[in-house]
């Protein structure tokens, strides 16, 4: 009898681990198989596990500072506001959730939002578009060691010239 635990416990062990490592690593190919831009309620599963591996939010590497992480978030809204007015975009009246993001060296690795009820009516598959091409030209200010995340509001416009000034 005990020998028939032990290696029924041994078999369980063995299979866990094994179930285990292919689920990790099947969890990691569903993200890296998301869009880079999507919005909140597509491709559910792997935007939870985005969530979870990317738990470092921009408060933490602002060093707890909110005047710090709501600048350079100001400031990231900002360039996406004078990046649509470059390329003739109109995004006034947009008002959104957004959740970005970024790689350690400061690069936007996925960007998902959600428009909120009062936003302006707009096709929402040419904002998706929008943001796909600002991805490629904004960089973060800081570099870090891990990848990390913002869930924010966004308003457009900004009006962050009278916050940030000459900063």
């Amino acid at each position: 009898m005990k020998s028939c635990l032990i290696i029924s416990f041994s078999f369980f062990l063995t299979f866990s681990s094994v179930y285990a490592s292919s689920y990790a690593f099947s969890n990691s190919e569903k993200i890296d198989s998301l869009p880079n831009v999507f919005m909140i309620g597509e491709h559910e599963f792997e935007y939870e596990e985005l969530v979870k591996s990317c738990d470092i939010l921009l408060l933490d590497i602002c060093q707890d500072s909110m005047q710090l992480a709501y600048t350079n978030w100001l400031t990231m809204l900002n360039e996406m506001e004078i990046y649509a007015e470059s390329n003739n975009f109109d995004i006034k009246g947009i008002k959104i959730w957004l959740n970005v993001f970024w790689n350690k060296d400061g690069k936007i690795n996925k960007l998902v939002y959600y428009p909120k009820p009062n936003s302006r009516n707009i096709d929402f598959s040419t904002l998706t578009e929008f943001f796909q091409t600002f991805l490629a030209k904004h960089t973060f200010p800081i570099e870090v060691e891990s990848c990390f995340s913002h869930y924010g509001s966004a308003t457009f416009p900004t009006f962050a010239n009278l916050y940030l000034g000459d900063k």
